[in-house]
């Protein structure tokens, strides 16, 4: 017996885990964009008309809309463009081809090649075209009709409920590929994270030996296996968190201090920046040396000296400093929290060139400060850790 079950379970595809939440989200969007859909061409086009107000395949567009709204698939173009190109060959084979059964195979076969050219696959668009020539006298009847109503009508409202649903409930639509986040050094050179690793020139080699539809946008993937590396990262790094690793007794400014004051604290605790907090020590700023080089008011006397000057001034004298803290402080401040795991960190700093990560409590109170050197550190400690144990035998 238990061989059938394991054998049955055999057939059972492997989707991805979901919770509760997302299969009742996704269930209540299909019933809200089925019937929008119905409510609105019935009192657009009222219910005397012989063709239908809804047509089957808007039932299996609505799933790929609100179960799957970031695949390839279930974009705009993908619904609009492949149930539009689906129909017009449907319709044009319906009125060439004599035979039902040659016109229905040919109308499928032929839209799937033209989607897959035009790039707007859509599954549901293969029951367009085999609608378009078994649908009946009334949808006969239409002609070409029948790419403006009831398909172009209903693909266009379900994908305006699909819009509105699906960012109303948190979930980005249509699936825009998210742009290259800028090098903050401005240099043509990769952030630091995508020069080891899956990159995505490695993911599109792979993709194209694969030479399959996969039904999940790239730029999805790419984050996908990137989630898992710093999973596989942190889980070999033993979970190594900001609480053992950050400095505590951390050097702060308030708003109002003097920025004389500000770069003695930098001067005295050979610190390169110092958290701003409030009475309650929140964070609320935070200024560092390349605030008081850019930002800091140095007094007429270097008015046209340039950066030169300014080092100069800062290493030896703060006389012409003129301001507070709050002039110059960057805010808001990006933080961690005690427990996150330094696998988090290294997109947080690294990738986007921060070189300093307060860290707060759940009431956004400092209690310690994360630097890159910390976070060298640690890694290296955690290499250098895994490094000593013993090679595992592995049986031939």
């Amino acid at each position: 017996m238990s061989s059938i079950v394991h054998f049955v379970k055999r057939f059972v595809p492997g989707l991805a885990p979901v919770s509760h939440g997302e299969r009742l989200r996704a269930s209540i969007g299909a019933l809200i964009g089925i019937l929008m859909t119905g409510l609105v061409a019935g009192l657009a086009l009222g219910h005397s008309s012989d063709l239908p107000l809804l047509i089957a395949p808007m039932g299996a567009s609505a799933v790929l809309l609100f179960a799957v709204p970031t695949s390839p698939l279930a974009q705009p173009w993908s619904i609009m463009g492949g149930n539009t190109v689906a129909a017009l060959i449907g319709v044009t084979c319906a009125l060439w081809i004599r035979d039902p059964m040659v016109a229905a195979a040919l109308a499928v076969g032929l839209a799937i090649a033209a989607m897959l050219v035009l790039k707007c696959l859509h599954p549901p668009s293969g029951a367009v075209a085999l609608t378009a020539v078994l649908g009946g006298p009334a949808i006969h009847a239409a002609g070409y009709g029948f790419v403006l109503w009831p398909v172009g009508l209903n693909s266009l409202l379900l994908l305006m409920v699909a819009l509105v649903f699906n960012n109303l409930t948190g979930r980005r639509y249509p699936h825009l590929a998210v742009p290259p986040a800028p090098n903050p050094h401005r240099t043509a050179d990769p952030l630091p994270s995508a020069r080891l690793g899956i990159t995505q020139a490695d993911l599109s080699a792979v993709l194209k030996q694969y030479d399959q539809v996969v039904p999940v946008a790239t730029d999805e993937l790419e984050d996908i296996l990137h989630r898992a590396e710093i999973r596989a990262y942190d889980r070999r790094s033993g979970g190594v968190t900001c609480a053992e690793v950050m400095s505590r007794d951390v050097a702060t400014v308030g708003s109002k201090t003097s920025l004389k004051e500000a770069l003695r604290h930098l001067r005295e605790h050979h610190v390169k920046a110092l958290p701003v907090i409030d009475g309650d020590r929140r964070v609320v700023g935070i200024v560092t040396q390349t605030d008081l080089l850019d930002k800091a008011d140095w007094g007429m006397a270097a008015m046209g000296s340039g950066l030169g000057w300014r080092l100069r001034a800062i290493s030896h004298s703060d006389r012409a400093l003129k301001g507070a803290v709050e002039d110059i402080m960057s805010t808001p401040v990006r933080t961690a929290t005690p427990g996150m795991h330094i696998a988090q960190l290294v997109p947080m700093m690294v990738d986007a060139g921060r070189h300093h990560l307060p860290v707060v409590d759940d009431d956004g109170r400092l209690v310690g400060i994360v630097t890159q050197s910390d976070l060298m550190a640690a890694m290296f400690s955690v290499t250098a850790h895994a490094g000593s144990r013993p090679p595992i035998a592995i049986a031939s």
